[in-house]
């Protein structure tokens, strides 16, 4: 009799671990429980499809369900939601088609994903007031601004989702008004960031407004205005997008151990404290290859690797998931904003660096070849080591550098190693010191006291 392996979610770390433990060992019963009806979708394109620039939602499904039962084997069952776990028992809890069931297995993986916070707003329920986290909601929202043709919109929020969903709406004809609390938009790009965005943000007709705490919403049965601050403006859709929090409840309940993060504590192999019991995606924690600590980076690459990592352990041959560097990479209208590894300095104290920084403009192409333009880099280094922490890109081309740094992170370079780096070189494409090592070379001074 064959082992059973049973995948709670559908998506990113589900799919990938499924597919990966079928074709690894073929002999495995592998069964996936979804409680929704997409499976394998990429949300991080959802923004596009409102924008129009993705044209089906459809187009948003890597493998559809009928392909991954019938040319992958898995035995994905679409709107059945497990309910309970019971690790003594090696069981699941399963609801759907209107029945209960348990389900034994011998193996389980829990990727149950995150969910769009949501403030205590007043007026959440209203129609127009949206979140954007699964396909549903992306839906509904391009249904509504095709219905309505909103002339105003306000997106709560200045990470990832607000500023993608200010780009959406500005191109659906909105008028945009975008309200961060903090003092600046991408907060954990730091400034040199956040101060080229949000002027580029401006020019591009987006309200800002910033250290500005949103306090609800207002309208008879769909949104009409916005409040915040003992004031209100108008607005005809509204998006929150204040960030996600995993979804660990099932876990919670089961025994699973928590991390510190709040997301479900794993070791390297993504085991959690029962041993035939993993968990990745946004879910579950995940190694930082800076600091060595625990961390929740609810991203995409994060969960296929780890999923697709666990599925090779299931299957027999054990697959450490692999650490992370919260490499993270936004558009702006025109711009691209990019970061990896530990940029905030208190955060690097905290973690026991001795951050030094620096900041510099440098041009994307040789200064003789038409179409480039000014990157800005900001790496962030331990003083005492030298050890290369993190680092920040932004400008109108080239920020996908980013991955250069995301890979001197991973492996352990202080910033002499990566200024010393044999990157490539062409007028169109770099100039003779590409601006990732003019920022190492200027970091590695100051690290000399020059």
């Amino acid at each position: 009799m064959s082992d059973t392996f049973v995948v709670v979610g559908g998506d990113a770390a589900g799919m990938s671990a499924a597919s990966k433990a079928k074709r690894e060992n073929p002999e495995l019963d592998v069964v996936v429980f979804e409680k929704g009806e997409w499976v394998s979708y990429a949300a991080c394109g959802m923004p596009y499809y409102v924008k129009g620039e993705v044209e089906d939602l459809e187009d948003l499904v890597a493998v559809t369900p009928e392909e991954f039962r019938e040319e992958r084997d898995i035995d994905l069952r679409t709107g059945h939601e497990v309910v309970g776990v019971d690790p003594g028992a090696g069981t699941v809890t399963v609801e759907g088609e209107g029945e209960t069931f348990e389900q034994p297995y011998d193996h389980l993986l829990v990727a149950t994903g995150a969910t769009a916070v949501e403030p205590p707003f007043d007026g959440l329920d209203l129609d127009g007031v949206f979140t954007i986290h699964d396909m549903d909601e992306a839906g509904a929202i391009e249904d509504y601004v095709t219905e309505r043709s909103p002339d105003t919109a306000a997106v709560v929020g200045g990470g990832y989702v607000g500023i993608e969903m200010a780009e959406a709406l500005s191109a659906r004809g909105a008028d945009v008004h975008l309200y961060e609390m903090l003092p600046h938009v991408l907060q954990p790009f730091g400034d040199a960031v956040a101060e080229v965005v949000e002027e580029h943000l401006r020019a591009q007709g987006v309200h800002l407004h910033l250290d500005t705490a949103v306090s609800g919403f207002d309208g008879e049965g769909s949104v009409e205005r916005v409040g915040f601050e003992g004031e209100s403006r108008p607005a005809d859709i509204a998006v929150v997008g204040v960030g996600v929090a995993p979804n660990t409840q099932l876990a919670a309940d089961a025994g699973i151990e928590l991390g510190e993060t709040g997301a479900i504590a794993t070791d390297e192999y993504g085991r959690t404290n029962y041993g035939n019991v993993y968990a990745a995606g946004d879910c579950a924690e995940a190694r930082n290859v800076v600091t060595g600590e625990p961390d929740h980076v609810p991203l995409a690459l994060t969960a296929n690797r780890a999923g697709r990592a666990i599925g090779q352990t299931v299957a027999g041959d054990p697959e450490p998931v692999g650490g992370t560097a919260g490499t993270a990479i936004v558009k702006a209208f025109d711009l691209g904003a990019a970061r990896t590894g530990v940029v905030d300095e208190q955060r690097a104290r905290e973690a026991g660096f001795d951050p030094v920084s620096v900041s510099i403009s440098a041009p994307t192409r040789a200064h003789y070849y038409p179409g480039g333009a000014e990157l800005t880099v900001t790496l962030v280094a331990d003083g005492e080591s030298g050890r290369l922490l993190g680092g920040t890109v932004v400008g109108r081309e080239g920020t996908k550098r980013v991955d250069t740094v995301a890979t001197a992170l991973a492996a352990g370079m202080t910033v002499s190693e990566l200024q010393k780096a044999d990157l490539a070189y062409a007028p169109p494409f770099s100039p003779v010191r590409d601006p990732i090592l003019t920022a190492a070379n200027v970091l590695e001074g100051k690290l000399d006291g020059e």
